[in-house]
């Protein structure tokens, strides 16, 4: 009974009810009437109050701090209040907030390791499976040359040359994993330079041109002929992004596609935006692209080549320049990908900008 508040409200109200009937007892003009209402008043006014503050301001905060404990102690953290109470005056409701504080710090806590556990879980089995197919590869070439098939010489040079072609492979996903770690870590550092971004592009647009015309995919770069475009980075990063990037756009472009370059020089920025016409990308994979070895299509095969950390490296190396990727994407049109670099101004004087488009097939 007297672990309840109605049991100790009734226990302290008979107290305090005979208390005042002592008192009013001591009293020479007291009737038993008197003494008796004043005593039932007194009852009645002491339970409604004492059972009022145990249950609201002590019995309920109680319940609720068991509650928050058994959740914590459960593991269960996913309903946990976020609201504060420190300017309440009751101290068990001060102690019920410290409790929730420290429970939603734990469930953020646990959230961070479910995600890094998850992240790891995804990360062991995507470097085994890009790991696992040139290495299949190449020992099925050498077992079947060693099974035999050496002696014949034309086999034999055919099997070498894609067993070479294999090991290239595992050694550029290597190099790309080191990449990607040693930016990660501060490892790399940046060598900053002033160079003409434009004429970067340009020798991508060479480089890729032969992949390029082999699927007839038009690659259109448009800047102004007498804008300045000099910027001042790391220029072998940035021309391994422009080099990701570009390569993409080829590569996940429709046959007879175009992709569009764009170069504009602004005030204080030159901006970069590479348009394809391809396959696009859904809303739902856009915020994960930049991740290593994600790919918007989980079947895709690897006849196209790419260790999927392209997308990883060209964000990290934009951020080393205080700068950002951003892509824009509707499936079945085609994406953008947009980047800026500083720009460093000329003292010449600039006349009126005449466009100049540069066109390769």
């Amino acid at each position: 009974m007297l672990s309840t508040s109605r049991g100790i409200s009734l226990v302290l109200a008979i107290a305090i009810s005979g208390l005042v009937a002592a008192f009013l007892s001591l009293m020479d003009d007291a009737t038993p009437l008197l003494i008796v209402t004043a005593g039932g008043l007194a009852l009645a006014a002491a339970y409604l109050l004492i059972n009022i503050t145990l249950e609201f301001l002590v019995f309920r905060e109680i319940g609720n701090i068991y509650s928050l404990l058994e959740k914590i102690q459960k593991k269960d953290l996913s309903e946990v209040s976020n609201k504060s109470s420190k300017s309440s005056i009751s101290p068990l409701r001060k102690i019920n907030s410290v409790i929730n504080s420290y429970a939603i710090a734990r469930q953020k806590e646990i959230d961070t390791l479910q995600k890094n556990a998850e992240f790891r879980r995804e990360f062991i089995a995507d470097i085994s499976h890009e790991l696992k197919t040139p290495i299949f590869a190449t020992q099925g070439y050498i077992h079947t040359l060693l099974d035999g098939a050496m002696d014949d010489k034309q086999v034999r040079m055919k099997f070498l040359k894609r067993a070479a072609k294999s090991l290239d492979s595992l050694d550029i996903l290597v190099q790309d994993l080191l990449t990607l770690n040693q930016m990660e870590s501060g490892v790399i550092k940046f060598v900053f330079s002033d160079f003409d971004l434009k004429e970067i592009i340009d020798e991508v647009i060479e480089e890729l041109e032969h992949k390029a015309s082999k699927r007839k995919v038009t690659i259109n770069f448009k800047y102004d002929l007498e804008k300045n475009y000099i910027t001042h980075a790391d220029r072998q990063k940035i021309y391994r992004v422009c080099q990701n990037l570009i390569f993409n756009a080829v590569k996940y472009n429709h046959d007879e596609g175009e992709v569009k370059i764009t170069l504009k020089s602004h005030k204080n920025h030159i901006q970069v935006d590479i348009k394809d016409d391809g396959q696009g990308i859904p809303p739902e994979d856009l915020k994960r692209i930049f991740e290593r070895f994600y790919r918007v299509e989980k079947s895709r095969n690897k006849k196209d080549g790419g260790t999927g950390l392209g997308l990883a490296i060209v964000k990290h190396i934009l951020e080393g320049h205080k700068s950002k990727i951003s892509v824009s994407s509707t499936v079945g049109k085609g994406s953008i990908f947009s980047f800026s670099l500083p720009l460093v101004k000329s003292t010449s004087h600039e006349e009126t900008p005449k466009p100049e488009t540069s066109t390769l097939k």
